[in-house]
């Protein structure tokens, strides 16, 4: 059956009653006719205090005082400036309070008068985004500027090593082919880094008042960028420092499962998704002679390149055992291995297997841990199935 008139006009007040946005008619003189529930509730005011008064009590100045004279120049020119079109303007609450409102007009023939409605929509919360989004852009802006600080830092030290390293370097055999993978790693490890830094920068200032998430992944990429070059920067000056003959033993007493459960804990955080290090320890003594400094560097370092080396959702075993009077470490990982034509010289400074891509690394990594476990009095072997895994073992004797 067809709706009466009747049936319609209940359902347009029903519809103008429960809208969320608020809604005010007003006449041709600028007397407020009707209003929502919902501006009644933005403007604080009920129906009864604002209904048959001027819609200038719901304007801040100067637009209070220009109202009347702005809609008596459209009756006169009909030429509109906010009919018809929308924009941002600022409402007056009861209390005081100047919010701001989006404000979109139209004009109505009813009954041979003219009606103008008013569709208002709150910014608040919007603009509230803004001004917090404003703010965590310059955050990141001091942020960026520190991280580039301690960049440039970073590089001014990382010269500085690099020149006490290439002094003693020539006083090796292999100095010209050693000054040759030198040159090529500096190119490719520290531009790109710098490079990411650099974009990234850029992105921010272009995305810092629109998109959060690309904040996010470009301040991150800033981050990795930087602990990468700082990882580069600690290789070169533990590398330094043992052909200087500045780093040295300490052997002392400490329980071996308790550091093996300590590793795991914190590697397990920079692990990859689905990456799990399972850790066991073998035999009834838990404690042992050793230095326990060097001992965690060489651990971290090889589950380090495990977590690095291998996939999303793998296994990383992580063993230790006494017996014997002897301390063995293994770590066990399953990913890309280590080519045959590379064994020999997987240990040499600044040498990467040829399959590592572009994943980073500065070559020194297996090259200082051997040079600790010797300092330790212990032994390292390795064994490796290219695309199926790589084990490396540590073997330490009981120290007086």
């Amino acid at each position: 059956m067809a709706s009466t008139g009747s049936d319609n006009t209940a359902l347009v007040q029903a519809i103008i009653q429960n809208a969320i946005d608020g809604i005010i008619t007003i006449d041709e003189g600028g007397i407020i006719e009707s209003i929502n529930p919902a501006a009644c509730h933005l403007f604080g005011f009920s129906s009864e205090e604002v209904i048959g008064r001027n819609i200038c009590i719901l304007m801040p100045s100067p637009d209070r005082d220009r109202h009347d004279q702005y809609l008596a120049r459209y009756q006169q020119t009909r030429v509109p400036h906010m009919i018809g079109i929308g924009r941002e303007v600022q409402g007056l609450k009861k209390d005081g309070t100047v919010f701001p409102f989006r404000l979109a007009l139209s004009e109505v023939q009813m009954a041979g008068r003219v009606i103008y409605t008013g569709f208002i929509h709150d910014l608040s919360r919007e603009k509230e985004a803004e001004e917090k989004l404003r703010q965590h852009s310059e955050q990141l802006e001091a942020q960026v500027k520190e991280r580039t600080q301690s960049l440039q830092l970073s590089l001014r030290e990382l010269q500085n090593a690099k020149d006490t390293m290439s002094t003693s370097l020539e006083k090796e055999k292999d100095l010209s082919q050693l000054k040759s993978r030198f040159v090529s790693m500096a190119s490719h490890e520290f531009r790109t880094p710098l490079s990411s830094v650099q974009l990234s920068a850029s992105l921010i200032e272009r995305y810092a008042l629109s998109e959060n998430a690309n904040i996010t992944k470009h301040v991150n990429k800033i981050k990795s960028a930087v602990a990468n070059l700082t990882n580069i920067l600690n290789d070169f000056l533990l590398h330094e420092r043992l052909d200087a003959g500045k780093v040295e033993a300490t052997f002392t007493l400490f329980n071996v499962v308790k550091l093996g459960e300590e590793i795991t804990e914190e590697m397990q955080l920079v692990s990859k998704e689905g990456q799990n290090i399972i850790y066991q320890h073998t035999g009834v003594e838990s404690e042992f002679r050793l230095d326990q400094y060097l001992l965690k560097n060489c651990i971290i370092n090889l589950i380090s390149n495990a977590i690095k080396y291998s996939g999303e959702n793998t296994f990383i075993e992580f063993n230790t055992e006494i017996a014997g009077a002897v301390l063995t470490v293994v770590i066990k990982d399953y990913g890309i291995g280590i080519p045959q034509k590379d064994h020999a010289q997987l240990f040499e400074p600044f040498f990467r297997a040829h399959n590592t891509g572009t994943i980073p690394g500065t070559g020194l990594g297996l090259h200082i841990v051997r040079r600790y476990v010797m300092l330790m009095n212990g032994s390292i072997e390795f064994e490796s199935d290219l695309n199926k895994g790589t084990s490396f073992t540590f073997t330490f004797p009981v120290q007086p």
